[in-house]
Order: C-alpha cells, then sequence, then structure tokens
C-alpha cells in the first residue's frame, strides 16, 4: 500500500494504492515555479474515494468497490526518500526524484508535524526556507518576528508575552502548581488552573489519592498498559464500574486515537443507553447499541464487561449479556492492536472527544469509574498511576 503526492510537469499529482489497483488524481492547474508563491494544498482519501484540492479548486475521485483501509506500517517522507528504492514504481510518473522548494504547515489527520530538526525521526540536506533565524511561525498568537544581532525577537500581541509570544499575560504570574495546567480567561482577566493526575485545588496544591475517578468533563486518564507486548490481541477483555447522571459521554477508548486506521474498543453512552464500538482494521466499526437498557440519569453503579473473542463480541451489563454479534464473519481481521492505550473519560486537553471520534461519541464522561480490569488480569489497574488532568477524589459524597 501507498500514498504519494508529488509534482509533475507542474502539475500536482496524487495516487494512492490500498491494496487492489492504483488511483490517480491530477490538479487542472499548474503551480507557480517562481519561488516566491505560495500554495495551498488538501489531499486526501474517504476509504477508497481520493480528493485533491490546490488553492481551492477540488478534484475527486468517484470511489469503485475494493479496498479502503491504507496499510503501510513504515515511516513517513516529506520532500524525497532516504533511498529511491523505497518508491513504488506506480507511486510516481517518472523517475522519482526529490522535491526542491518549501513546504510549511503540515497537517496529517489534524496533527501538525512540526519540520524542526529534533522532531522528525531524520533527514537530510534540509535548509531554513524563510533563510533568517525568524523562520516561519517562530513567534507564536500572530506575533512578529524581528531579526536581531544576537539572533531574533518577537513583538507581540497585547494578550501574549514570552519569548516567543507563547504564555498568555493571564498565565504570566500563575500560582498554579505541580504540573498543572494555566488556562486564560481572558473575558475576566484571569486564569484557571487544570491539575494533573493525583492534584486537586484552586492551584493544584493538594495532594490527593483515590480509588474512585470522578470525571467532571474535560478530564482524561491515560493508561499505558504494561503487558502489552504479551497479550494474545485476537482474545481482548475489557470491564469497569461506572455511574454518571449524564445521556452522552466516551467511559473508555482502548487505542491509540491518532488516526483513522488505529483499531480500538470503546464504551460510552449515546442517547441514555449503553454503545460500544470495536474497529479492528480497515476502519470497520461497528456500533453495538442495545436501546433497551438505559443507563444514565439514575447515579447508580453500573458494572460492564466487553469480550472480543476474534470478530465476536459480548457486551455485559450489571452481569446480563446484552450484546452479542460478530462484526465480520469473514475472518479477515481478529486482532484488536490498541497500541496498549487506554483513555479513560476523553482525550488529551485540547482533544475533543466528538472529532477523536470521528462523531461516535459526542462528550467527555461526567462521573465516575471504578474497578477496570484488562483481559483476565487478577489486579485493577492503577489508575492513580497514570497521566491525566482534571481528575478527582471519588471515593467520598458527590
Amino acid at each position: 500500500d501507498f500514498l504519494c503526492i508529488s509534482l509533475v510537469n507542474g502539475f500536482i499529482q496524487l495516487r494512492y494504492n490500498l491494496g487492489d489497483k492504483t488511483i490517480i488524481l491530477q490538479t487542472f492547474q499548474k503551480v507557480h515555479t517562481n519561488g516566491n508563491t505560495w500554495h495551498s494544498l488538501k489531499a486526501g482519501r474517504a476509504g477508497n474515494e481520493g480528493y485533491l484540492d490546490l488553492d481551492g479548486i477540488n478534484v475527486t475521485q468517484k470511489a469503485s468497490p475494493g479496498m479502503n483501509a491504507l496499510d503501510t506500517h513504515m515511516d513517513f517522507f516529506v520532500g524525497g526518500v532516504s533511498s529511491l528504492n523505497l518508491v513504488n514504481s506506480m507511486a510516481v510518473e517518472n523517475e522519482p526524484t526529490g522535491f526542491t522548494g518549501c513546504i510549511r504547515e503540515l497537517v496529517i489527520n489534524n496533527r501538525e508535524l512540526k519540520l524542526t530538526v529534533t522532531d522528525p525521526k531524520g533527514g537530510a540536506n534540509i535548509g531554513d526556507c524563510d533563510g533568517t533565524v525568524c523562520g516561519y511561525t517562530v513567534c507564536k498568537n500572530n506575533g512578529t518576528c524581528q531579526v536581531e544581532n544576537s539572533g531574533f525577537s518577537c513583538s507581540c500581541p497585547k494578550e501574549w508575552t514570552g519569548s516567543t509570544c507563547e504564555q498568555s499575560i493571564h498565565c504570566s504570574q500563575n500560582r498554579c502548581g505541580a504540573q498543572a495546567l494555566c488556562i486564560p480567561q481572558p473575558t475576566s482577566f484571569s486564569y484557571i488552573c487544570v491539575c494533573a493526575l493525583g492534584w486537586s485545588g484552586k492551584y493544584c496544591e493538594s495532594k490527593i489519592k483515590f480509588f474512585i475517578a470522578k470525571f467532571v468533563g474535560n478530564s482524561y486518564i491515560k493508561y499505558i498498559d504494561p503487558y502489552y507486548g504479551k497479550r494474545d490481541l485476537r482474545y481482548s477483555r475489557i470491564s469497569l464500574n461506572f455511574t454518571t447522571s449524564q445521556t452522552e459521554g466516551l467511559i473508555v477508548w482502548m487505542g491509540k486515537g491518532e488516526d483513522e486506521d488505529n483499531d480500538f474498543l470503546a464504551i460510552g453512552l449515546a442517547n441514555g443507553t449503553l454503545k460500544v464500538v470495536v474497529n479492528l482494521g480497515e476502519r470497520i466499526s461497528v456500533p453495538l447499541i442495545q436501546s433497551k437498557y438505559s443507563t444514565c440519569c439514575d447515579e447508580r453503579w453500573h458494572f460492564v464487561t466487553v469480550v472480543q473473542n476474534q470478530t465476536c463480541i459480548k457486551v455485559y451489563l450489571d452481569d446480563e449479556l446484552i450484546l452479542f454479534e460478530d462484526i465480520d464473519p469473514q475472518r479477515k481481521y481478529t486482532a484488536l492492536n490498541y497500541g496498549g492505550i487506554c483513555y479513560f473519560g476523553g482525550f488529551e486537553i485540547g482533544r475533543k472527544v466528538n472529532i477523536v471520534t470521528t462523531g461516535l461519541f459526542q462528550k467527555e464522561f461526567v462521573g465516575k469509574i471504578k474497578d477496570v480490569v484488562l483481559f483476565q488480569d487478577s489486579k485493577k489497574i492503577p489508575l492513580m498511576k497514570a497521566e491525566g488532568y482534571n481528575v478527582y477524589n471519588g471515593n467520598y459524597g458527590n
């Protein structure tokens, strides 16, 4: 499989192969090669239907029956490759050559890749396209960069400060402690502190311990499974107790949650009922919903277990089997390659649930979670030892 964007005789060309055939799209207009004009390029695919957009002019390729997932399992290259032998003969029209020009603002699946010295895994023969120490977007938040004898300086808008305008003026004198995040509140000329896992208080000054995690919205716990490398991923299992008064919310997401092709197992609430979604590959995600069993608004504890036996999914609610479905009788993909990552309640600050889950779930979880067990482990996972923010002690009261 491959996906390749290249410049061919002045036109932008997109080629991709999902395992059965190579699909080719090309722009109608040529790019300017005077070296002074920046172009905006958007390219991608939904299943096996591709699109290519150059400066707002769109080209699409109607989908036809065939494969619909890109399965590369290799590095991502920008501007060239480490060896021309890596380039599939169908990926380019002519003999492969490296790109000459400038690239900036590279966004893959809604995540901007930093084209800096330290962030990529490797590279060669790359220079600063701006030609000065200012480079591109050195100054954040619409700051203006000036070249100085000693380097550069940033002139910041009135709401921002710092050497690169990276800090809100409302957070410049913040009292947030213990790895807390300072969130500016411009309308009130103030800020709030979002506490790291294990801390609470207005300024996150109080150390806390808990075995019941309380999520208040904009909360999450990210747990890394230390036994992932030893798991038989054809037979997964997760169980936990939860309580909530809400009708919507993501309770758990087993998976990386980085792009659309990642495997995942998700449990949450939709319209007041339990919703389970499993994706074992090729973006085949089957929502399993049992409307008969309402699980919200009663603030009672509920026990849920999801068992994956290859492509057969069983869902138990309060020890009663409520769903049993074979999501792929062809058994094309049978393993849950979730990367050893489990999210509870939501995702990292700034990552919205409805965007990361592509609309499968609408909101972060508000409620409590306890007694999480993975696979057939004898011990509950230690939520306190994970990464997280805005999670509180749910051991007592509301």
